[in-house]
């Protein structure tokens, strides 16, 4: 005994967009609100004729990257601040602005991979892919060059009669109804198939295989290891091609670089002293950019406030301070050659600040000094 067909939907079939379009508008206004218009390309305006809803897959995307950015920053945050914290230049362990790269990542890439697992396995709910409409001369036409409504028989208002009367008053070409396969309204969900977690177990063996192949072995093999093993000359590395040996080469000599002029005084602090005039006004910028090099450069040995009180916590021995009555009375030009060539076990800072940083550097300290050795002046 053949089972009865169970009906699915009335479909109606158009020869233009305008005439589609205005159907839709017709579908609308009779209160039908289960059914969907196929085009062989994507119609503008038609989701408002429609009067869709907003898709859901925004709230995924959302709920999981706000989640990425709160576990990367909790992540990075526990690491840097609490179970291994290491103090870099005078930074703070808690540096928000060093984690920003890293949030976005995991956000972009935590809202991409659950928005399209949710679009794929719960919205499209495969791998179960059946639908009355595949395969139908209905879907045929109207992924070549027709174009249609299909009204489902599920909807509330949904009454043959009506519907086909509709169809035909808005001058449809082709009516048809769609009914079920026995197959799609038997089936049950396959997720959990045994030959569907076959195929997934296969597909990662494959996929893990060919990566660890490639990663591993691949890239060792000629010629695609020639990224691993460059003609080229790494830092600290041995030259074979210089007599001394040495593959980092210091500039010609005699040579200038654009736009720098050597500094004159090298080995000569109090000729420097002398010579040499700060350039750099003191102004508020000047300041906070002295201020900011200070923070980061000087204060881990010197302080912030440059008394001597290292942050160091003994791990380098703690400099004299930087308001005794012989730093008060040295010059610019003097403390510039300090930053310039370094002095005792203080290094050089030309390669941390250029120029016109190391004056402002000067020019805060200069504030420093005269807050702590306030003159009666200062006070009134």
């Amino acid at each position: 005994m053949m089972r009865e067909k169970i009906l699915y939907s009335f479909t109606a079939i158009f020869d233009s967009p305008d005439q589609v379009s205005h159907a839709t508008e017709k579908v609308v206004e009779q209160g039908y609100t289960k059914f969907d218009v196929h085009s062989p390309y994507p119609l503008h305006g038609m989701d408002k004729a429609m009067k869709l809803p907003p898709s859901k897959l925004g709230y995924v995307a959302l709920v999981f990257g706000l989640s990425g950015t709160l576990g990367a920053l909790l992540s990075l945050w526990w690491v840097s601040a609490i179970d291994y914290p290491i103090l870099i230049g005078g930074k703070p362990l808690f540096s928000f602005p060093a984690y920003v790269p890293v949030m976005f990542e995991v956000t972009v890439l935590s809202a991409s991979i659950a928005t399209v697992l949710a679009m794929l396995f719960f919205f499209f709910k495969l791998p179960n892919n059946a639908h009355p409409l595949h395969g139908s001369d209905y879907m045929k036409k109207v992924s070549a060059d027709k174009y249609g409504i299909s009204i489902q028989a599920d909807d509330p208002k949904f009454d043959e009669a009506s519907v086909r009367k509709l169809f035909e008053s808005v001058h449809a070409k082709e009516i048809n109804s769609i009914y079920w396969d026995n197959e799609e309204l038997t089936h049950k969900h396959k997720i959990f198939e045994p030959k569907f977690l076959t195929f997934l177990l296969i597909v990662a063996i494959i996929s893990s295989g060919t990566t660890y192949f490639t990663l591993n072995k691949l890239m060792f093999m000629l010629p695609f290891n020639w990224m691993m093993e460059q003609p080229k000359q790494s830092a600290q590395q041995e030259s074979l091609f210089f007599s001394d040996g040495f593959g980092m080469r210091l500039p010609v000599a005699g040579t200038i670089a654009r736009g720098y002029l050597p500094y004159q005084f090298k080995g000569q602090p109090d000729v420097a002293g002398e010579k040499l005039v700060n350039p750099i006004p003191i102004s508020i910028e000047s300041l906070k950019l002295g201020q900011t090099k200070f923070d980061i450069y000087c204060s881990p040995c010197h302080g912030y406030h440059a008394e001597g009180d290292s942050r160091l916590r003994g791990q380098f021995p703690n400099p004299p301070s930087l308001h005794s009555e012989k730093i008060r009375k040295w010059s610019d030009g003097r403390i510039f050659a300090v930053l310039t060539d370094g002095q005792n076990i203080m290094p050089s800072y030309t390669t941390q600040l250029s120029v016109d940083e190391r004056w402002s550097v000067i020019n805060y300290l200069r504030a420093l000094q005269r807050a702590f050795n306030a003159k009666e002046s200062d006070l009134q």
